[in-house]
């Protein structure tokens, strides 16, 4: 299949589930593995087109940036909290990922892995769902420290590929009796600087492999992927905090569990 071809494949893949929480790194490994490419050419890429989607966060809460940023050069209370809120989130993960990398990366190979988390992930929102009681809307900067610390924990659980890092982080502040509106929010928020620091890893790590040296996937397969993800998570966020304002996270749970099903019976007879 032609490179470009396949990175605007992926791109969109990567565009459509970043911020849904379905899990976009175990889609790609899906994809990868089930149309046939090769998993160790396209690693690298698939980690560092997520700054497309991360590039549309800012975007579309560009507002919000530009505010919290005003008001750290004014010694704001709010946005001092703002950033204090979604560095406290950060912090286990950055830690975790950190030591468990190698354990990581030798998980982003196995395909069984993503279609088994995609199921449970799925049982685990629907009963989430069911049990969890939200308070009122709030914004980030109000969240007290125990539970952006919280989402930050549930956030690890992502490390395992198709547990959905947006997921566990709606889900985890959920659970703590965050607001839907403000759960989905802090978790675009969060991926800011989680993928920054993870894309950054990996390209410390394997960026040499992209000079054209070690396969076929460089450069030019990594602007397209990361334009046709940019563009594709412009226009699932906006739709995404609409839905689930109205409609819950049933709708993603049950499409996790049967993705995950469908996932299972091709890769056996792959």
């Amino acid at each position: 299949m032609d490179l470009t071809f396949t990175a605007i494949l992926l791109g969109i893949v990567e565009g459509l589930t970043e911020f849904l929480p379905v899990s976009s790194t175990g889609h790609l490994i899906l994809a990868t593995k089930l149309f046939g490419y090769d998993s160790s050419q396209w690693a690298t890429f698939n980690i560092v087109i997520q700054l497309g989607a991360i590039l549309a966060v800012i975007v579309q809460f560009w507002r919000t940036f530009w505010a919290v940023g005003m008001g750290l050069l004014k010694l704001n209370p709010t946005s001092i909290r703002f950033v204090r809120n979604v560095l406290l989130a950060f912090v286990p993960s950055a830690i975790l990922g950190l030591l468990l990398n190698d354990w990581i990366e030798g998980l982003l190979g196995e395909p069984s892995v993503v279609a088994w988390a995609l199921i449970v992930g799925g049982i685990a929102i629907l009963g989430i769902e069911k049990i969890a009681r939200p308070g009122p809307l709030t914004g980030v900067a109000e969240l007290p420290a125990r539970q952006c610390i919280g989402v930050g924990l549930a956030q690890c659980l992502a490390m395992v590929p198709g547990v959905s890092r947006s997921g566990a982080t709606i889900m985890g502040a959920l659970a703590m009796g965050i607001e839907r509106r403000t759960a989905a929010e802090f978790s675009f928020f969060l991926a800011v600087p989680t993928m920054v620091g993870a894309t950054t890893l990996e390209l410390i790590k394997h960026g040499h492999e992209l000079s054209g040296g070690l396969g076929p996937v460089g450069w030019n397969e990594i602007a397209v992927g990361f334009f046709v993800s940019f563009v594709v998570a412009l226009v699932v966020i906006k739709a995404f905090m609409a839905f689930v304002s109205k409609s819950g996270f049933a709708p993603f749970a049950w499409y996790r569990i049967v993705a995950g099903a469908l996932a299972l019976f091709l890769l056996s007879r792959v």
